[in-house]
């Protein structure tokens, strides 16, 4: 399997060389069949996960180019620190801690704080989270009484912020944000809600709601897929047993509901038939994550049920969706408004390329 994994690893650096050498000052967001990319002037909420590839990239093939690539469109996201987007943490994440967190990057050190110092300021006591903010993009329900489980992962931003600069209230606010949010999304059986709308003033919870799923109740992939990857990521970056419980009790919901093929439909509530979408880039986000649980867990049973469960499905994807160009296509980024609905997606890419190289030793699942 590990032969598997490493071709798939090497089509899908030949992938990220001709996004490279094609991209022309903007971000990559999802591309067509041909492989050419709709692009993004400002990096949208996906700006990240195209530094981030490359960071990951420069990690596992040590190619000087990679890391410079990283460099020059993190830079290029700086502005973006004072944007009223909760996605911010999407931003900087990818974008800059990963260059500071594996090569210690200095000028990514600087550019992971300032956005995670600007985006502190955005906290509403009140609520004990951050809202979405009025220009969190492509959301149809935005502002400051909007929330959502997407923004989960992105608190990983502030806890590293807390550590590399000394400044422990950053951790205290991404905690309390996190810990909201399981109010806010999961319900009682592990399957999750993808938003929410509260009270600013008071912070009690007015509803909850999908606003990208196939209904306002249903079980949208992606929502599931964030929330499993955002409590993970919390639990590896805080050490708090009650994230790692969050994220075992989403992901047991995902193996236990997700097709037989281990590949989501867009939404898990959505009709089932030959026409249906699939959406790779959830089931790669998943991966990613079930990689991050099993490096976490201590009973050795549940470890390697959690680590096969992650290893069946970065090889259906490879097998079944990662073509020969590299290329991970029927991605679903908005089923909703019909865009992009069988695509190759920008953050899909990075998931199943970050799982990659976990799987080939490249990188340590519990490092980033």
């Amino acid at each position: 399997m590990s032969d598997i994994f490493q071709g798939a690893l090497e089509r899908m650096v030949r992938r990220i060389d001709q996004t490279g050498l094609q991209l022309k000052g903007a971000f990559p967001h999802y591309a067509d069949a041909k492989g050419d990319w709709t692009t993004t002037p400002d990096g949208d909420w996906t700006g990240g996960f195209w530094p981030g590839m490359c960071w990951l990239a420069a990690k596992a093939t040590a190619g000087a180019r990679y890391r410079r690539w990283a460099l020059e469109w993190a830079e290029r996201l700086r502005p973006r620190a004072t944007s009223d987007t909760a996605f911010r943490g999407f931003l900087f994440y990818y974008s800059a801690v990963l260059g500071a967190v594996l090569f210690n990057d200095p000028a990514a050190r600087e550019i992971a704080l300032d956005g995670a110092r600007h985006w502190a300021r955005t906290y509403n006591p009140n609520a004990g989270c951050f809202p979405l903010g009025d220009a969190a993009e492509e959301a149809a329900d935005v502002g400051q009484g909007e929330a959502s489980v997407d923004t989960v992962q992105g608190a990983a931003l502030l806890v590293w912020a807390a550590q590399a600069a000394n400044e422990p209230a950053l951790r205290e606010l991404a905690v309390v944000h996190a810990r909201r949010h399981v109010e806010f999304c999961v319900r009682d059986n592990g399957s999750v809600c993808q938003s929410a709308s509260f009270d600013p003033l008071t912070g009690a919870l007015r509803r909850r709601y999908t606003h990208k799923g196939l209904t306002d109740e249903s079980t949208w992939a992606r929502a599931q897929a964030w929330a499993i990857l955002g409590y993970a990521l919390m639990h590896q970056w805080t050490g708090e047993r009650d994230f790692l419980d969050v994220a075992l009790k989403c992901a047991d919901w995902w193996i236990a509901h997700v097709p037989p093929s281990r590949v989501a439909y867009w939404d898990f509530d959505a009709p089932a038939g030959p026409d249906t979408e699939h959406d790779s880039s959830a089931t790669a986000i998943t991966a990613a994550a079930l990689l991050k649980l099993a490096a976490a867990l201590k009973d050795a049973q549940r470890r390697k049920e959690i680590r096969a469960a992650a290893e069946g499905t970065v090889r259906v994807l490879v097998e079944g969706y990662l073509d020969t160009r590299g290329i991970l296509d029927r991605g679903c980024y908005s089923k909703r408004n019909n865009v992009a609905t069988r695509n190759e997606l920008i953050w899909g890419s990075y998931y199943l390329f970050e799982a990659l190289c976990v799987l080939t030793g490249k990188l340590d699942a519990a490092k980033i």
